[in-house]
C-alpha cells in the first residue's frame, strides 16, 4: 500500500506540474507529422493482464505496420520532434497516466509486448509479472542507449531476444528480490542523473 500511494503522490504531481510541457510537446508532435499525439500499445502488465501503455508518438503513424517491434539505431519511421523526445526520453512521460490508472508503477520492470513475453523462462516470468510494471528501472538505466546498441548488431533481432532481453530480464528480477521504496528512491534519483548527462 505505501508504494502505490507514493505512486498516486508523484504520478497526480507530476501531470499537474507537467501539464504545459504536455500540451507543448503536443503541439509539436500534430505539427510535425500526420498522426495521434499518444502512441498506444498493447503490454503485459502485472500477473500477465494486459493493458495499453500510453507514450508521445515518435513514429510516423504507419511505423507499426512498416517494421519490427524494436527500434534500431536512426530508425527511419522516428520523426524530427520523435527523435527528440527519444533522447530526452520525454516520450515517456504520458506513462504517469497509466500510473494513475494502476496499470503501472513509478518504479518496476519494463513492461514488454506479449510476444517477447511468451519467450520469458517460466520461473523468470512468473517472478517479473508479480510485481507492477513501471516506468524505469535497472534496466532502463543500464540499457539507455539500446537502440545504438542493437545497431551495432549483425542480426538486431537476433541480439534483442539472445542477448539484450535475457540480461534486461535478469536486472527485473533483481529489482522484485530488492523491492523497497528506498531502493524505489533511489533508482528515481540515478534515473534522474542519467538523463541530465551526470551517470
Amino acid at each position: 500500500m505505501p508504494k502505490r500511494f507514493f505512486d498516486v503522490l508523484l504520478a497526480g504531481l507530476g501531470l499537474l506540474v507537467l501539464g504545459p510541457l504536455f500540451a507543448a510537446i503536443a503541439l509539436w508532435i500534430k505539427l510535425d507529422s500526420h498522426g495521434p499525439v499518444f502512441f498506444r500499445q498493447e503490454r503485459v502488465g502485472r500477473y500477465g493482464v494486459p493493458f495499453r501503455i500510453h507514450k508521445f508518438r515518435t513514429m510516423a503513424h504507419d511505423a507499426p505496420a512498416s517494421g519490427p517491434q524494436i527500434t534500431v539505431g536512426a530508425d527511419a519511421r522516428i520523426t524530427r520532434a520523435g527523435a527528440w523526445l527519444r533522447r530526452t526520453k520525454l516520450d515517456e512521460l504520458p506513462q504517469l497516466i497509466d500510473v494513475l490508472g494502476g496499470a503501472m508503477s513509478i518504479v518496476g520492470p519494463r513492461p514488454e509486448v506479449p510476444r517477447y513475453v511468451a519467450m520469458y523462462p517460466a520461473d523468470l516470468r512468473d517472478k517479473v509479472l508479480s510485481v507492477r510494471p513501471g516506468i524505469t528501472d535497472f534496466a532502463s538505466i543500464h540499457y539507455r542507449d539500446e537502440s545504438a546498441l542493437l545497431a551495432r548488431a549483425a542480426d538486431p533481432e537476433r541480439e534483442y531476444t539472445e542477448v539484450v532481453m535475457p540480461a534486461k530480464l535478469r536486472l527485473a528480477a533483481q529489482y522484485v528480490d530488492q523491492a523497497t521504496l528506498a531502493t524505489d528512491l533511489r533508482l528515481i534519483g540515478r534515473t534522474l542523473k542519467a538523463l541530465l548527462g551526470h551517470g
